[in-house]
């Protein structure tokens, strides 16, 4: 301890030595300085404060209708990506910066400079943002302030359009492809279904299923067939027992019978009108008129005729005589009953061969039914996959479509500027105030570094003990210096000197500061 205080007693002698040095130094400085610091130009701020509305009362209605993304995340978002070179090169056009901007290098320092000082920052959790911009002119610090408001407000509707417009244009290609899947699923499937025809059903039931059908259909097939079978012996039955009743019957009245009663009605309705006509004959003429005689000699020629024809249908009935019971009502009532019953019967032959050969189809195609339903099974599940991805991608853009329109009609969010970009009356930078005693503070601090250097550059043994430690050789003595009365008259002088001179400094520094804060305060 005792040596790091001794290292500093006499580094502070050196620096003593040269203090002249270390005062000029300082002198200088601080003029810099203070010159630099009141030569720094002036610098005005512009302001705007906008608040972003994310509530809108169409989001609510379109829920579950409209994609509705995070509005509150994509505003952040856009507040920390607005000043891009990109939008900055936008800003520097609308607010007519590139005028002065004749080479691309100087183009190039402008942007990298307002990359710097423009600022966007979020005021509070309301989604207040209040953007900022400082320069030498107030006007042109208030034209980049609105020029990036407009970029606010546009890059929000710019980016969801575009955001939508290509949300659609990616779902429709897929749309496309999905739909090429689709129509080759269903080629597939139709050529699957024309292949194997037989195998389809229009209730869904399985090769099993048909097959116990169609043999519980052949089972009742035969049962009807076994029934219609018997109504028709019972038919054909009855119509021999009626035939024999009736011929019985028929024979009987026909011998039976005189010729003249057993009714001819051809012959008989000739005789009758002959018998009309002779009837009229004697109104008008004797017995002994021709007309008269012919017309009695052709009624004698008509029975005669009736007669022989009675006669013929006697000999047939004793030949055949079934032959006139069909003639009967009841006969002719089982004639039809059993013509029906052959009909039914043969329709049932007929139905029980075909479900016979259709129960053979099935037996023959239950031995490939699983391998065929498995590859039913494959197609419609690709089918399936392929219809539901295209319904869904049909319904997804319709919703992208919705919300495209919905973002045109509502935005967003509403941009509401609270206030409008605004420059400051006075300069807000530099704060000279602050500014000018760093400058003192650097004076000084480089006045003692003048001085410690120059004191290490030309080194001073101020003590014997420094000496001793310096050349390592023994010290016999030390001569010490006394001033006289002249020489130490010089020495308050030169001490009265440097310190009136470094209080001027002071002193001259402290008056300016006062100066300047009240031409300040008169300016504001």
């Amino acid at each position: 301890m005792d040596e790091l205080i001794s290292q500093l007693f006499t580094a502070a002698r050196g620096m003593w030595k040269h203090r002249w040095l270390g005062l000029l130094v300082a002198w200088v400085v601080t003029a810099i300085g203070t010159f630099v610091v009141l030569s720094v130009p002036d610098k005005y701020e512009a302001s705007a404060r906008i608040f972003v509305d994310t509530q809108s009362i169409l989001k609510p209605l379109m829920a579950g209708l409209a994609v509705q993304p995070n509005v509150d995340q994509q505003v952040m978002m856009l507040s920390r990506t607005l000043i891009s070179r990109p939008n900055v090169e936008k800003l520097v056009r609308m607010a007519d910066l590139d005028l002065k901007a004749q080479s691309g290098s100087a183009h190039d320092a402008l942007i990298d400079g307002l990359m710097k000082t423009l600022e966007i920052k979020s005021v509070g959790r309301d989604n207040l943002y209040v953007l900022s911009y400082r320069d030498a002119s107030p006007d042109r610090a208030k034209r980049v302030v609105q020029s990036l408001v407009s970029i606010f407000v546009e890059s929000s509707l710019g980016d969801t359009r575009k955001d939508s417009t290509t949300a659609k244009q990616f779902i429709d290609e897929q749309i496309k492809t999905y739909l090429t899947k689709l129509q080759e699923a269903e080629s597939r499937l139709k050529d699957f279904k024309i292949r194997n025809i037989e195998l389809q059903n229009s209730d869904g039931t399985d090769m099993a299923g048909q097959l116990n059908a169609v043999s519980s259909q052949l089972s009742q097939a035969r049962l009807e067939l076994r029934e219609a079978e018997n109504g028709r012996d019972a038919a054909k039955r009855q119509l021999e027992a009626e035939k024999m009743q009736n011929a019985d019957i028929t024979s009987r009245s026909l011998l039976q019978e005189s010729a003249m009663s057993i009714s001819t009605p051809e012959i008989d309705a000739r005789i009758d009108a002959q018998k009309r006509n002779l009837d009229t004959l004697l109104q008008r003429f004797t017995e002994e008129h021709p007309d008269v005689v012919g017309a009695r000699r052709l009624i004698r020629e008509l029975e005669a005729v009736k007669r022989k024809e009675v006669q013929e249908l006697r000999k047939t009935a004793m030949a055949n005589p079934a032959s006139e019971s069909s003639n009967s009502l009841a006969y002719q009532e089982l004639n039809r009953l059993l013509a029906a019953s052959e009909v039914q019967v043969a329709a049932l032959r007929a139905r029980v061969g075909e479900y016979e050969t259709r129960v053979s189809r099935a037996r023959e195609l239950m031995k490939t039914a699983p391998q065929i339903e498995a590859q039913l099974s494959q197609l419609n599940r690709d089918y399936d996959i392929n219809k539901r991805r295209y319904d869904e991608l049909v319904t997804r853009r319709e919703s992208a479509a919705l919300s495209g329109d919905l973002d045109s009609a509502a935005g967003v969010a509403n941009f509401r500027l609270v206030d409008p970009p605004r420059a400051s009356p006075q300069p807000v930078a530099p704060n000279r105030l602050l500014l000018l005693p760093l400058a003192l503070l650097a004076g000084l601090g480089a006045g003692l570094a003048a001085a410690f250097i120059a004191s290490q550059l030309r080194a001073v043994f101020y003590d014997a003990r420094s000496l001793r430690a310096a050349v390592g050789l023994p010290l016999l003595g030390v001569v010490t210096l006394v001033l006289d009365d002249t020489a130490a008259k010089h020495e308050k002088s030169d001490l009265k000197k440097f310190f009136g001179a470094s209080g001027g400094l002071v002193t001259i520094f402290i008056a300016g500061m006062i100066v300047f804060s009240m031409m300040s305060g008169r300016a504001g």
